[in-house]
């Protein structure tokens, strides 16, 4: 096992039930320094766990563990933090709770504070459900985070990106073997059609047309061998009720729901902070108009397009040229003084 275990004990959830024994697995990157003022929290996105974001970390990078303090949280239901893959009776399976962005981040202050005595984090960063994350961080915990860069993401999902999500999970969940999820073994061929569900929404039109999953870094063989080899292999490794509990978590994520504000907008108006919001140019789910509406909002932040064809997934450390535009802008803003 490559991570920890912080015990997080009994938890109230936001949307009221109590999960037993709760469970938050974590990685940390580097040394934290004498004074605790060199650490970074770089939550986890849909499906992803910790593995999966060290495409970020590495030497001479913005996230660099030679000096940074990098601590990865593993979100509720991604399998490795308390999910309904591993929680026991009542709560397993389709049992387990509603849990909300609100409640994550909740449980990685306790991580972060509890455990590592940290008052004051250098930046909050992070892809996708990630970036939601980013933002609840914002918003919850303004006097100790002292910069955000939420990349490919959202403070609230839109309607549209609710709307993507249904069809992702209608096609989970019509698989029989489902059996509304008390399954005794994965619903593969759920699972299989929800990868190509998503795989039209993943990348932009211009990656498809331009067959760019046949070139390097990718270089799949055909669009089948793409669509099987990337879209269900990264599925398939899942457990079905686990992508339904976070597909809950995403499609209900609103800053706006935080305890004492007044909606999103009031939300955003607290993040006061120096943030770089980076959309990708074609993500089709979190397009840059709807980032655009936020940076309105928040007195110190700026939006900076990563440029491209790879949509969605210039977040995800697959293409070396959106990894180094969004590692420039790491580096840009914790290089300003706060």
């Amino acid at each position: 096992m490559d991570y920890e275990i912080f015990e997080l004990g009994d938890v109230r959830l936001q949307q009221g039930a109590t999960l037993s024994d709760a469970k938050l697995a974590f990685k940390t990157y580097g040394e934290l320094n004498a004074d605790k003022s060199n650490a970074i929290v770089y939550p986890t996105w849909y499906s992803g766990q910790h593995y999966d974001n060290e495409w970020l970390i590495g030497e001479g990078m913005a996230l660099d563990p030679a000096k940074y303090f990098v601590i990865i949280p593993n979100m509720l239901g991604n399998g490795l933090s308390s999910s309904p893959s591993n929680t026991p009776a009542p709560h397993d399976r389709a049992s387990f709770p509603r849990v909300t962005m609100y409640d994550n981040v909740r449980f990685q202050h306790r991580l972060v504070t509890e455990r590592f005595g940290i008052e004051r984090l250098e930046l909050v960063t992070g892809w996708s459900m990630g970036a939601g994350q980013t933002y609840q961080w914002a918003v919850s915990f303004p006097d100790m985070v002292k910069r955000i860069l939420p990349f490919c993401g959202s403070a609230k999902t839109s309607r549209h990106n609710i709307v993507f999500l249904e069809g992702v999970k209608a096609a989970l969940t019509a698989d029989a073997a489902y059996a509304g999820g008390r399954y005794d073994r994965q619903p593969d061929i759920g699972i299989r059609a929800m990868s190509r569900v998503y795989a039209g929404w993943g990348f932009s039109q211009q990656f498809y047309r331009e067959t760019i999953y046949e070139r390097d870094p990718l270089g799949f063989a055909s669009l089948e061998d793409f669509l099987v080899s990337f879209w269900e292999g990264l599925f398939l490794k899942r457990d079905a009720n686990n992508l339904l509990a976070m597909l809950w978590t995403w499609q209900n994520a609103d800053v706006g729901r935080t305890p004492g504000f007044r909606g999103v907008e009031d939300a955003l108006a607290a993040i006061r902070m120096p943030a770089i919001v980076m959309p990708a140019q074609q993500d089709l789910y979190f397009p840059p108009e709807d980032n655009e509406w936020e940076v309105k909002h928040m007195p110190r932040a700026e939006l900076r397009v990563i440029p491209g064809a790879w949509g969605h997934f210039a977040g995800g450390g697959l293409n070396p040229e959106d990894t180094r535009f969004i590692d420039d802008a790491l580096k840009e803003l914790l290089r300003l003084k706060v």
